[in-house]
């Protein structure tokens, strides 16, 4: 059987909640990261859908590519 709590931690207990309570609210208020006001709900691109850092760098690198093999064949013809 359980020995019953003594008043004195039961109201330090309560005491303790009470105070921690208002401190975690806070805590996750400062950790969430704010929604701005440009950003309106439901407009947001889904990750799934926007390139890749990888793909932005590759595809930069296929300009860059071609833009090289245009300027030699330029060069080529004169």
């Amino acid at each position: 059987q359980r020995t019953p709590i003594p008043k004195m931690l039961a109201a330090c207990l309560l005491r303790r909640a009470i105070l921690t309570v208002p401190w975690v609210f806070l805590v996750a208020l400062l950790v969430s990261e704010p929604v701005r006001a440009d950003q309106e709900a439901g407009t947001a691109i889904p990750a799934e859908s926007r390139p890749c850092v990888d793909c932005h760098a590759f595809e930069f690198m296929q300009r860059a590519l071609q833009d090289l093999k245009k300027t030699a064949y330029n060069l080529d013809t004169r």
